[in-house]
């Protein structure tokens, strides 16, 4: 705990064999409560290590629900558990576990109630290992949806993020997509509903065991952060009424 506070890390887990062990082993139990791993539906053996390793809450879907609709399930888990500060931290390895301390104390000491782990504040993407095409991606996609929504964010595509319960129990972040815009429709969100949003550099590795989407689901997962930040904007100057924006 941190000042009272019930800390949880979730981890949103696919196919995560190779990497869970490191990605758990460096997570800073003594400010960490509990952990939950939520096992969407993957072909390795991701569920029984999570639990060999003494993960507190295990997971697995029957069917796989997509990595928004995991995320769903993580969320919902934390807040059933009592968490006052949720982490999500990817269990591939790509974001390092030893910024949750830093994260944390942000939501903690009520300097902000979102913290984001970015890997463009700074240079660790392209030297990290970030695929140039979606480096120019995401720069060009973080142009467009800073001037739509309305905010100076250096991105809004990193897996690393940090909310208070407040956050989590203000959106309506079940109503989202289950597909990996969930992350971009979440953002909006918590824009819309004026909760402020730290961001703290963040180291990143690309390697073959890391999670990474193709090309094909890329250019959707474009599309959708497109739509995202037009029905923001357009909800914003009052000529649409987009109904994830609403409050619960």
């Amino acid at each position: 705990m941190i000042k009272g506070q019930k800390v949880v890390v979730v981890m949103p887990a696919y196919n995560a064999e190779e990497t869970l062990e490191i990605t758990y082993n460096e997570i800073p139990f003594d400010i960490v409560d509990e952990v939950i791993l939520v096992d969407d539906h993957g072909t390795d053996k991701t569920t029984s290590l999570a639990t060999s390793l003494g993960v507190n809450h295990v997971i697995r879907h029957q069917q796989n629900k997509g990595y928004g609709g995991n995320q769903k399930t993580c969320y919902n888990k934390a807040l059933e558990i009592g968490a006052d500060i949720v982490i999500m931290l990817h269990p591939d390895y790509q974001y390092t576990p030893k910024l949750i301390e830093s994260m944390s104390y942000l939501i903690a000491n009520n300097v902000y109630p979102v913290v984001l782990g970015s890997r463009i504040l700074g240079n660790g993407a392209l030297k990290g290992g970030m695929p140039m095409y979606k480096y120019i991606a995401n720069r060009m996609l973080t142009l467009f949806q800073n001037i739509m929504i309305g905010q100076k964010l250096s991105e809004y595509h990193t897996g690393y993020r940090a909310f208070s319960k407040d956050v989590l129990n203000t959106i309506s972040f079940n109503e989202n997509s289950d597909d990996f815009v969930f992350d971009n429709q979440m953002l909006s969100q918590i824009v819309y509903n004026k909760f402020e949003i730290a961001e703290i550099t963040c180291p990143t590795k690309y390697f073959d065991e890391a999670s990474s989407i193709n090309l094909s689901r890329s250019i959707t997962y474009g599309f959708g952060v497109l739509a995202t930040s037009l029905k923001h904007f357009l909800t914003r100057i009052g000529l649409y009424k987009w109904s994830l924006l609403m409050k619960k």
